[in-house]
């Protein structure tokens, strides 16, 4: 078993008379054979969270329970876990195959050829037979990360901890990397965590993903559910590339439709997003993702002008930076389109794709409308990216 639950986790660190609060009150339920994914921005406190659970750092205060046990006073050695660290970490004066089976040689009873016959299984997995008589030296980047996978799994452990393993590697082999690490995982079934500061990592590999900034945990949930209805403005704004755009505006009651007034346009509310806003704050933001902005006739309902800007095409999508209202945002439109910087455009924003945002707090007030059952491409993480629809050809062309 491998279930993990971290209570109330707290890190401080001292810097002569300040106290840096490097995580705050972290709190997760991670079930056996989870992969999950911690995912922030630079100082969050994703890679201090992993270490702490690892023990490589002591804890200021909370438990971490594993498997029923507090192991938080345990020595990294009995927590029965094995991380993959950034660099690697491997022994330059030895072998590969003396690097994957010094874990088992330190901490096991085994005898010498039973070690060899657990590192040449795991070899064959990580398809590195070949380099087991090499030092790290005279290894790629990515065979070196091979050897530092399988010197983790040789030890069989209940939980597996990553810390941004792939970031040292190439784009393409990052991308490969991925793909074998979550089929490694899933042939295992070994319980994961995972850090990165790549969403498109988190949205890509995890079962869930925790996102983290300034040491507090944001969201806990699905990839889908912190794409599709994140809790605050920094998971909407952390997830998702291109990031959703953001218009700060004030609510209009005194006409006949409650309305959002911005200094570029004017957007009238349904019943059901007036219904969650009202009475909440005075100052709101609208929300809005590239994928969902379409291209529309002047006379559209809640038509919004704009100005390309730039254009970056990526064969089947192209990217539209769009001046509106005398700032920038981010269209993902279908790639056939071809637009000039300077071109005028009338765009909207579909009632059942906006997200509004406390002003004040950054809290999500209103999400889009989504369910758990419906088959949603995400944009930046699949192989096919969604487009905008009902675009007018006559403005396009």
């Amino acid at each position: 078993m491998g279930n993990l639950e971290v209570r109330d986790l707290r890190k401080e660190f001292r810097d002569n008379d300040n106290t840096i609060v490097a995580v705050d009150g972290f709190n997760a339920d991670i079930k056996d054979g989870e992969f999950i994914v911690l995912v922030g921005p630079s100082g969050c406190g994703k890679s201090t969270t992993l270490r702490c659970i690892a023990g490589l750092e002591s804890p200021t205060s909370g438990e971490l329970v594993l498997d029923g046990e507090n192991v938080v006073s345990q020595k990294p050695k009995h927590r029965d876990m094995a991380m993959v660290f950034q660099n690697y970490a491997l022994y330059p004066h030895m072998t590969a195959r003396e690097n994957i089976s010094f874990g088992l040689k330190m901490s096991t009873d085994m005898d010498k050829d039973e070690r060899n016959k657990r590192t040449d299984e795991v070899a064959e997995m990580m398809g590195i037979e070949e380099l087991l008589n090499k030092k790290p030296d005279e290894l790629s980047g990515g065979q070196q990360q091979r050897v530092a996978l399988g010197r983790a799994i040789v030890r069989e452990p209940e939980v597996f901890l990553m810390d941004e393993p792939l970031s040292n590697l190439d784009a393409k082999l990052r991308t490969q990397m991925r793909t074998e690490l979550q089929s490694i995982q899933e042939n295992l079934d070994v319980t994961t965590i995972y850090v990165t500061h790549d969403q498109t990592e988190a949205m890509t590999m995890g079962d869930r993903i925790a996102v983290l900034n300034g040491g507090e945990l944001q969201q806990i949930g699905t990839p889908l559910e912190c794409y599709h209805c994140p809790k605050n403005r920094f998971v909407a704004g952390f997830i998702g590339s291109p990031s959703m755009n953001f218009f700060d505006v004030e609510l209009d009651e005194d006409g006949a439709t409650p309305t959002l007034v911005h200094e570029g346009f004017e957007y009238e509310l349904d019943d059901s997003t007036y219904n969650d806003i009202k009475g909440t704050t005075n100052r709101f933001t609208l929300g809005i993702r590239p994928e969902d902005i379409n291209l529309v006739r002047e006379d559209a309902k809640n038509a919004v002008h704009a100005t390309v800007e730039v254009t970056e095409p990526l064969g089947d999508v192209s990217y539209v930076y769009l001046d509106i209202g005398g700032d920038r945002y981010t269209a993902t439109l279908e790639g056939d389109f071809v637009l000039e910087p300077g071109q005028e455009l009338t765009v909207s924003f579909p009632n059942d794709r906006i997200h509004v945002f406390d002003g004040n707090t950054g809290d999500a007030l209103h999400n889009r409308v989504h369910s758990e059952n419906e088959t949603i491409e995400i944009p930046g993480v699949g192989e096919s990216q969604g487009t905008s629809t009902g675009v007018s050809t006559e403005q396009a062309d």
